[in-house]
């Protein structure tokens, strides 16, 4: 039985086997901001900082750090998830609205977003063939009439 187990391949730890990565937390004044900043409380991150009593200059510098970034995008996919459902709801609101105009345009985008689009109206040409100034031909066919458009000089009987 002995030599089974001296048969079979040994595993061997790696490296990140042997020590799981541990995620760095968010401070709660930190995630304090990323909610003022995403739902609009603050405009500023100056302001965002007053609020919590952090200062500005190191919430800057915590708001680059990479663990700070996949909170700040993890937060703000979940913020446009959460605005996608109530801008739906609102969407089939709006299909019913009372004004007949809103109620076309809420139809429409509907269609739009499921892939019914209504084909393009061909756009009115105004002034076609009118063209300004003058028209050069750079054609390697010789021109079938030449018109000369120089002024003949003044006569003896013009000058009078």
């Amino acid at each position: 039985m002995t030599d089974d187990i001296r048969d079979k391949p040994k595993q061997e730890l790696t490296p990140t086997d042997a020590k799981p990565v541990r995620e760095r937390r968010v401070s709660t004044r930190i995630a304090e901001v990323v909610r003022l900043l995403l739902t609009g409380e603050c405009k500023t991150r100056k302001a965002a900082a007053e609020r919590v009593g952090m200062n500005a200059g190191y919430l800057s510098e915590a708001l680059k750090k990479p663990h700070v970034r996949v909170f700040i995008e993890r937060r703000t996919r979940e913020t446009i998830a959460n605005g996608t459902l109530r801008a739906s709801a609102r969407l089939v609101e709006l299909l019913d609205a009372s004004s007949e105009h809103v109620s076309l345009d809420a139809s429409k985008h509907m269609l739009a977003l499921n892939g019914h689009k209504p084909t393009a109206e061909p756009t009115t040409l105004v002034n076609i063939n009118i063209r300004a100034g003058y028209v050069i031909d750079l054609s390697d066919d010789p021109p079938g009439k030449v018109v000369d458009v120089t002024p003949n000089p003044p006569s003896e009987r013009d000058r009078h």
